[in-house]
C-alpha cells in the first residue's frame, strides 16, 4: 500500500496537538519496506518524522518500539527517536517524532580515526544496557543455543525454496553446526546497525575525522541477542583497519569481553542476510523480490571463495598488529648493560587480575616447628639422673657443708627420690607414694625418705635432682599449685607430619603414652590423660 506524502502530513497533524504542517517531503520507498516514512516541517520550523506501518506485523514492532524509546531514550548517549504521538491506520499506528539531526554515515568509506572510535564506543554503551529494560518492553530474547537453532530452522526454509545454491547451504549449516564458534553472552542489540541508520554531524564537512555520532535509527528489530549482528555491515564493507579501531574502542568500553569469534559471526550474519529477505518476500508474496534476492545469492557463491581468502589475510595482518603491540617499545640502546635480553619482555606492573606473592609471606605466619625441640627434650629425658655431688659416679667434689650429726652423710644418695605423682608401669615394684611425699615434693613439708630431715641441704638436693630426673612425669600438685606453675611445652603427635601445638604441663600426656589422642591439627580442646591403676584417686590426695 502505497500513501502519498499529504496524507502522512495529515496524519502528523492528527497525531500531535499543536503541530501545523508547512513542507512536507516523502521518502522514497521500494518492495518490501516495513513503513512507509516522510518528512513534515510545521509552522514552528521544527521538523517531523512520520513512519506509517505497511503490514500488521510492522505495526505490532513499531507499537513495542515506541515503548522502548521511553524507557531507553534516557538511558543512551546518542539520541533515538522519541515517539511524540500516534494516529490509527488500517495495519495498526502511524508514529510521529521530532527528527534527529545527522546524516547517515558511509561505512565503506569510513576510515580509522576518531569517528571509528566513537562508533565503537556507541555500540558498546547499547550493549551495556540492562536486559531487564529490554524484556520491560516486551523485545525477544534468545541465548546463544535458541539464536544457533533459529538460523539453523531460517537455513531449512530456504532450502526448501530452492532458490539458494547448495555450495552456501553446505558452508552455512557447517558453521552453524560448529558449537564453539556460538558461546558468547547474549546482549540487547539493534539489529540493523548499518550506516543508513547511524546519524553524525561534522564540524567540517570536508574532515571525516571531526564527525560525532548523534543519533541512532529504527530500532524496530532491536532484541537481546548475539552482538556480532551489529558488526556485520562494518565486518562486511568497511576497511580492516577500520573495523580495528571500532574494535578496540567497543572492547575498551563494553562491561564484558567481547569473544573472539565475534567478527566471524559478523561476517556470517551479513552472508545470511539476503536469505531472510528471501524468506520475507516469500512470505508477502513479493515474486519480483524473490527473483532480485535469488540472484544476489548466486552472484554471493560465486565469489565467497575469494572473500573468504581475503578474510583470512585480514585476520593474519590483524594478530601480526595485536602481536606486535603487545612487544616492548623500540628505541632502546642495545649497548645499555640493563636492557632486557633478546626475547625477554621487562617485567610488567603489578595486575591484580594475575598470580601474585601472597602478603603477609607464608614464613611470616606458618608455626615454628617443635621437632628438635622435643628430640632434645627427649634425650635429656632418657639420660640417667645426674649423681649427687660427692657420690662414687661423681666428677664434682662436694660442696663443704655441715653434715647433721644424726644422718650419714652418703647413705642417702644411693635411692633418688621420684616424683611421687605418677609411676610408671616400670616401677611396679616400689611402694605407692604417700600424701606426705607429694607434700614434700611440692615444699609443703613433711618428712623425707631413708632419714633425711626436712631442713638438711641434702634433703633440698634429693628433691630438686629427682624432679629434673624426671621431665616426663607430670608433677600432681594442688589445684591452686598447678595453675600457677604450669609453663607451656611442645607436644607433637605420633604422626611426623602432624603440626606441632603447645598445651600446659598438666595437661600432658605419660611418658609411655604413644602421643596425642587428638589428631586433628589445630585441636584447641583439652589432651586427655591416660588412667593407671597406679594413680591416686582424687579424693585421697584431698
Amino acid at each position: 500500500m502505497t500513501r502519498s506524502p499529504l496524507f502522512l502530513a495529515a496524519l502528523a497533524s492528527s497525531a500531535v496537538p499543536g503541530l501545523d504542517p508547512v513542507t512536507v517531503e516523502g521518502v522514497p520507498s521500494e518492495p518490501g519496506d516495513l513503513f512507509e516514512i516522510a518528512y513534515v516541517q510545521d509552522s514552528q520550523d521544527r521538523r517531523w518524522v512520520v513512519k506509517a506501518p505497511c503490514t500488521q506485523a510492522a505495526g505490532a514492532m513499531l507499537d513495542d518500539v515506541s515503548a522502548l524509546s521511553g524507557l531507553l531514550g534516557r538511558r543512551l548517549e546518542v539520541a533515538m527517536p522519541m515517539v511524540r504521538g500516534f494516529a490509527p491506520v488500517p495495519e495498526g499506528r502511524a508514529a510521529v517524532y521530532l527528527r534527529v539531526p545527522g546524516r547517515p554515515l558511509d561505512l565503506a568509506g569510513l576510515g580509522p580515526g576518531p569517528l571509528a572510535a566513537e562508533l565503537g564506543r556507541t555500540l558498546a554503551h547499547i550493549h551495556n544496557v540492562e536486559h531487564l529494560l529490554f524484556e520491560e518492553a516486551g523485545r525477544p530474547s534468545y541465548d546463544a543455543e535458541a539464536h544457533r537453532r533459529r538460523q539453523l530452522s531460517e537455513l531449512d526454509r530456504a532450502a526448501a525454496t530452492g532458490h539458494v545454491p547448495t555450495g552456501l547451504l553446505t558452508r552455512w549449516e557447517h558453521a552453524l553446526e560448529d558449537v564453539s564458534l556460538w558461546r558468547f553472552a547474549p546482549t540487547p542489540v539493534h539489529g540493523t546497525f548499518t550506516g543508513q541508520n547511524v546519524l553524525a554531524s561534522f564540524d567540517d564537512d570536508d574532515d571525516s575525522a571531526s564527525g560525532h555520532v548523534r543519533g541512532v535509527l529504527a530500532w524496530e528489530a532491536s532484541r537481546i541477542g548475539d552482538p556480532a549482528d551489529d558488526f556485520a555491515e562494518l565486518a562486511s564493507i568497511a576497511q580492516p583497519d577500520t573495523v580495528d579501531a571500532v574494535l578496540e574502542a567497543y572492547a575498551a568500553s563494553r562491561v564484558e569481553r567481547p569473544d573472539v569469534h565475534l567478527v566471524r559471526r559478523a561476517r556470517l550474519s551479513a552472508e545470511m542476510a539476503p536469505l531472510r529477505r528471501l524468506l520475507h518476500a516469500l512470505a508477502a508474496g513479493e515474486l519480483d523480490v524473490v527473483e532480485r534476492t535469488a540472484g544476489e545469492l548466486r552472484r554471493l557463491d560465486a565469489r565467497v571463495v575469494a572473500q573468504d581468502r581475503r578474510h583470512a589475510l585480514e585476520d593474519a595482518e590483524r594478530s601480526e598488529r595485536t602481536r606486535r603491540s603487545q612487544e616492548p617499545s623500540v628505541g632502546i640502546d642495545p649497548d645499555d648493560p640493563e636492557r632486557p635480553p633478546t626475547g625477554e619482555r621487562p617485567e610488567p606492573d603489578w595486575d591484580a587480575t594475575q598470580p601474585h606473592v601472597p602478603f603477609p609471606m607464608l614464613g611470616a605466619t606458618q608455626a615454628i616447628s617443635m621437632h628438635p625441640l622435643l628430640e632434645e627434650s627427649q634425650g635429656y629425658a632418657a639420660s640417667p639422673p645426674p649423681p649427687a655431688a660427692g657420690s662414687p659416679g661423681s666428677l664434682e667434689s662436694p660442696e663443704p657443708s655441715e653434715p647433721a650429726p644424726d644422718a650419714p652423710a652418703t647413705e642417702h644418695w644411693e635411692q633418688p627420690l621420684t616424683a611421687p605423682a605418677t609411676t610408671s608401669p616400670s616401677s611396679t615394684d616400689q611402694a605407692p607414694p604417700t600424701p606426705g611425699d607429694a607434700r614434700d615434693a611440692a615444699g609443703t613439708g613433711g618428712g623425707t625418705q631413708d632419714g633425711a630431715h626436712p631442713g638438711t641441704p641434702e634433703s633440698q638436693n634429693e628433691v630438686t635432682d629427682s624432679i629434673q630426673a624426671s621431665p616426663q612425669d607430670p608433677v600432681q600438685d594442688s589445684p591452686q599449685d598447678s595453675v600457677e606453675d604450669s609453663q607451656p611445652v611442645p607436644v607433637v603427635a605420633a604422626d611426623s607430619d602432624a603440626s606441632p601445638f603447645e598445651i600446659d604441663e598438666v595437661e600432658a600426656l605419660p611418658e609411655e603414652a604413644d602421643g596425642v589422642l587428638d589428631l586433628h591439627e589445630g585441636a584447641s580442646d583439652f589432651v586427655p590423660v591416660e588412667h593407671h591403676p597406679a594413680h591416686e584417686p582424687h579424693a585421697d590426695r584431698r
